[in-house]
């Protein structure tokens, strides 16, 4: 009973404040261009779920390319350091750089040197979603037991069987959790890249959407992208859980 409560917690809190926000738009006469209620939201989401879907599609078109690069590029950095402390002493510092550095600041010469929207908005994706791929799957490789790796030179192991017998599945939870941060931040760096190709003349994604709505002063429509948005990044974040769970209870079956 108590975990069936545990459950329905956050969806009777999310009634709640739907409700109270309904409420006070209507008791206070707030006209819908100033804020919206939740029924203007979901009316303008109907009104324009055309234009609205297919921006979706766009963005998630540019979050998935994203998720897959950093993937994978955070995946051979991280195995390229495990095996070369040089490697690791030359590289890390400039993956924080870049990590640290706002998109939004790169992206305008990411746009002026590829000229190709959507590559463009994928490598501005990646440049968000890459470095917890990296940092996770380089701790998990990190962390293998010592007795584990002197019980594989024992036996005769190269350098590169160590790698990728022992340490690579010993970091896969570290891989997966990276993996699941990654999903969230490709979408918001698919969003932040939007807005300034947008801005630049690329008009496309979800982002575009709610810069449209915005010169027309459509504000219900850019609440209507914007929960969109919230409930695709929610989404992802439960499909790569989903993922992530599957994937684990199969490894401990085996």
């Amino acid at each position: 009973m108590r975990r069936m409560v545990e459950i329905l917690a956050p969806y009777g809190f999310g009634a709640l404040a739907l409700g109270g926000w309904q409420a006070a738009v209507w008791g206070l006469h707030v006209p819908p261009y100033v804020m919206p209620g939740p029924a203007a939201i979901v009316s303008a989401y109907f009104g324009a779920h055309g234009v609205l879907d297919s921006g979706l599609l766009a963005t998630l078109a540019v979050t998935g390319a994203a998720l897959l690069v950093a993937a994978m590029l955070g995946l051979v950095l991280a195995l390229l350091m495990a095996a070369s402390p040089l490697f690791r002493a030359a590289i890390q510092p400039w993956a924080v750089i870049i990590q640290v550095t706002p998109v939004v600041a790169l992206a305008p010469f990411i746009i002026i040197w590829v000229n190709q929207p959507f590559a463009c908005l994928v490598i501005c994706a990646v440049i968000v979603a890459f470095f917890p791929i990296l940092s996770n799957t380089a701790a998990g490789l990190a962390a293998t037991p010592q007795e584990l790796l002197d019980l594989f030179r024992l036996n005769g192991a190269s350098r590169w069987q160590i790698l990728f017998q022992l340490s690579l599945p010993y970091a896969l939870p570290d891989f997966l959790t990276g993996l699941r941060i990654s999903g969230t931040l490709a979408l918001v760096g698919a969003v932040v890249a939007e807005f300034v190709a947008g801005s630049g003349g690329f008009a496309s994604g979800l982002a575009w959407q709610i810069i449209e709505a915005s010169y027309r002063l459509e504000i219900p429509r850019m609440f209507a992208a914007l929960v969109l948005l919230g409930m695709t990044g929610v989404a992802i974040y439960a499909a790569l859980g989903l993922l992530e769970h599957l994937l684990l209870a199969k490894r401990n079956r085996a």
